[in-house]
C-alpha cells in the first residue's frame, strides 16, 4: 500500500539520557518493520521499553496537526488502513472536515470519522460564499429565483446565510457541511483494532542479547547504587 504518512520514532529512554536516537516509520507498515526499527534504535524491552513520536509528515492535509508524540503504533496503523481504502472524493471530504476541526481531537475520533464520511457534503473548489450561493440557487435550486430577478440576486449574502445557518466551512479544497447527525462511534478503543492491522512488538532478541541487555541493567544499577553511596558519604562528613 501507499504511504499515507509517517512518523519519526524515537526512543524516549535514550532521549532522557541526552540522545536522540530515532528513524521514520511510514504507515500503513508491517509487524516486522516496526520491530526491525526498534532493534536500530534500540528499543528491545528489557532496557529501553517507551517510545515517543518526534514528528509528522504526510500527503493528507491537517492530519499531522491533529496527532501527538505519545500515539500508539497500532492505533496510527489502523488509521492509516483505513485511510488507504477511501476513494480520493472521500479523501478530499476528510481534509476539508479534518480543517474546519469536527471529530479530530484524537486518533479514535479520525478514526470514526473516516467510517462516517457519508454525514459530510463537499463542494469542490466552492472557496466563497458568492460561489456558495451560486451554486445552491443556479445549480441545486435550493432556491426559486425567476430568471429576470437573477442579474440583481445577491449570490453572496444568499451564499452567507447559507453558511451560517448550516454551519459550513471553507476549507482550503472546498466548502463542506455536515448533512446527517446519524455518525456511528464504531471504533471504541484498541480492542477493536482487527489483527492484521496491529504492528507493535518489542525486537525477538536471541539468547546472548537477552543476557548483555540484562547485564547492562544490573551494571547500571550497581553504578547508580555506588553514587548514591558517595553522595550519602559525603554529606556525613
Amino acid at each position: 500500500m501507499a504511504t499515507l504518512f509517517e512518523a519519526y520514532v524515537t526512543n524516549a529512554g535514550k532521549y532522557s539520557e541526552g540522545q536522540l536516537l530515532g528513524e521514520t516509520l511510514k504507515f500503513p507498515t508491517t509487524a516486522q518493520e516496526v520491530e526491525a526499527l526498534l532493534k536500530r534504535i534500540g528499543v528491545d524491552g528489557v532496557r529501553y521499553q517507551e517510545i515517543f513520536i518526534t514528528s509528522f509528515d504526510g500527503d493528507v492535509l491537517g492530519l499531522y496537526d491533529h496527532l501527538s508524540e505519545y500515539e500508539n503504533l497500532d492505533e496510527l496503523n489502523h488509521l492509516a488502513c483505513l485511510l488507504s481504502e477511501l476513494t480520493s472524493s472521500e479523501l478530499e471530504t476528510l481534509e476539508a472536515v479534518l480543517d474546519s476541526g469536527d471529530h479530530c481531537s484524537s486518533v479514535r475520533d479520525i478514526i470514526n470519522l473516516t467510517q462516517n464520511l457519508d454525514c459530510y457534503g463537499f463542494y469542490p473548489g466552492v472557496s466563497d460564499e458568492e460561489t456558495l450561493g451560486r451554486i445552491y440557487v443556479d445549480d441545486l435550486e435550493m432556491l426559486d429565483v425567476p430568471d429576470q430577478v437573477k442579474p440583481y440576486f445577491d449570490y453572496e449574502a444568499y451564499g452567507r446565510d447559507a453558511c451560517i445557518h448550516e454551519n459550513g466551512h471553507f476549507a482550503p479544497g472546498g466548502y463542506v457541511v455536515k448533512e446527517s447527525d446519524h455518525f456511528v462511534e464504531v471504533y471504541h478503543g484498541l480492542q477493536d483494532i482487527p489483527k492484521e492491522h496491529k504492528v507493535f512488538s518489542f525486537p525477538k532478541l536471541s539468547i546472548r542479547e537477552q543476557m548483555a541487555a540484562y547485564q547492562e541493567i544490573i551494571d547500571g544499577s550497581s553504578l547508580e547504587g555506588y553514587r548514591q553511596m558517595q553522595k550519602k558519604d559525603r554529606g556525613d562528613r
